[in-house]
């Protein structure tokens, strides 16, 4: 290595950071925000995230992965649990920590727990509040926060709101502080650390999420059975997705197909636009509905539609 490229690498900081928090607070909206870019599954309906995904932040001096994690809950079945395992997992293998609130929302016994586990670990922490755009009276920030400052002792406190674009600056500059020195972990052009495979069951889940209501989208899983890409099969002009969507109920089903099969086109619409935006290619998709009862509450069952733990 010659002492130019020494110097760079010596420079440049790069690290593990993850978001924390309760369920909705816009942990995977930050996300897109501070990527410009979306690769994380979005929707208003709390716990969308189930999985820690890596989302990689590179800039000439400092490159930040970024840990998406299923929001912090109380788990009642099997799925639950597992998403409380992939959000406390992540906490222990990160430089730093962020812990996401909402503005307007009173700290409670919960959000003092979580800060207490966090603070803990001994790990540096950045307390963001989300979406401060919709405070009336800028007191109410710091009315709100109660004593988690005290309990977390923050490296960082950075105001937010990821959808209007308020201190997104701040933040990349306050979590690049937090980063330990060293050159970078991931080449500096991918996104996210995770199979084209992965992001399509995410697409397509997220979806499904914003067009059912009720109880539907927290009772659905999605695995691709088949994905062929032209990279790995030169002589298809497109991708071929075939993907099974799992629910529980027969009642859950009819409504994810919708009359006439309105619903289930929709869907297979959106997540296809979508896909093609990101992978680059014309799309074949196929989606079924299966029902599998009680698959949430079911360990065998987790693992068969694809939730196991490495």
């Amino acid at each position: 290595m010659t002492e130019n490229k020494k110097n760079e690498a010596s420079s440049r900081r790069s690290g593990f950071i993850t978001l924390v928090g309760r369920p909705n607070v816009g942990k995977s909206s930050i996300i897109n925000a501070l990527l410009r870019e979306k690769v994380a599954a979005v929707s208003s309906k709390p716990q969308t995230t189930r999985r820690s995904v890596r989302c990689i932040l590179s800039t000439d001096e400092y490159q930040m992965v970024i840990v998406d994690t299923p929001g912090l809950h109380e788990p009642r079945h099997e799925l639950g649990e597992f998403m409380m395992r992939e959000a406390e997992s992540a906490m222990e293998r990160v430089d730093a920590i962020c812990f996401v609130t909402e503005a307007g929302k009173r700290m409670g016994a919960e959000e003092d727990e979580i800060a207490r586990r966090i603070a803990r670990l001994g790990i540096p922490v950045a307390l963001i509040v989300n979406k401060v755009d919709r405070l009336r009276d800028k007191e109410d920030f710091w009315r709100y926060l109660g004593d988690i400052t005290d309990i977390l002792k923050p490296a960082a406190l950075v105001p937010l709101s990821a959808k209007e674009g308020i201190n997104l600056d701040v933040l990349r500059h306050e979590l690049s502080r937090l980063l330990p020195e060293g050159d970078f972990i991931y080449p500096e052009d991918v996104l996210m650390d995770t199979t084209e495979r992965f992001l399509a069951e995410e697409i397509i889940r997220e979806k499904i999420f914003e067009l059912t209501e009720q109880e539907v989208p927290h009772s659905v899983a999605v695995v691709v059975e088949e994905f062929k890409s032209p990279d790995e099969y030169p002589e298809l002009k497109r991708m071929e997705i075939r993907a099974n969507i799992i629910v529980e109920r027969a009642g859950q089903k009819g409504i994810v197909i919708g009359e006439r099969g309105a619903k289930l086109k929709s869907i297979g619409t959106d997540s296809r636009l979508e896909m093609e935006r990101r992978f680059g290619y014309p799309i074949f998709l196929q989606l079924w509905v299966k029902v599998k009862p009680g698959w949430r509450k079911s360990k065998l069952e987790m693992e068969r539609v694809g939730y196991t733990r490495g």
